[in-house]
């Protein structure tokens, strides 16, 4: 996902989310992000909000965001952008 776009959501008040474990996101993190590891997603989905917020999401390298980001579409949250990995964040 290009950087601007992801910034533009962010701006727009879309929720940060990092799908690592807790140790990486405690090892540095974005700004704001809220921590739910992609393996306790399902069990916090509750966490996230309405449906139609737009989440911005991001792991070590895109994989586990990209999970993550089908799982929470499948859910039917409607704005849902793969950011990549931290270092993609703008």
């Amino acid at each position: 996902m290009a950087a601007h776009i992801v910034l533009e959501k962010i701006k727009n008040g879309a929720k940060v989310i990092d799908v690592r474990t807790e140790d990486e996101f405690a090892d540095g993190h974005y700004e704001g992000a809220l921590n739910i590891p992609v393996g306790e997603l399902q069990s916090r989905m509750n966490e996230l909000g309405d449906k139609n917020t737009p989440l911005v999401l991001y792991c070590a390298s895109g994989a586990r965001s990209a999970m993550a980001a089908k799982m929470l579409k499948a859910a039917g949250f409607t704005d849902v952008t793969n950011a990549g990995g931290l270092s993609d964040m703008p």
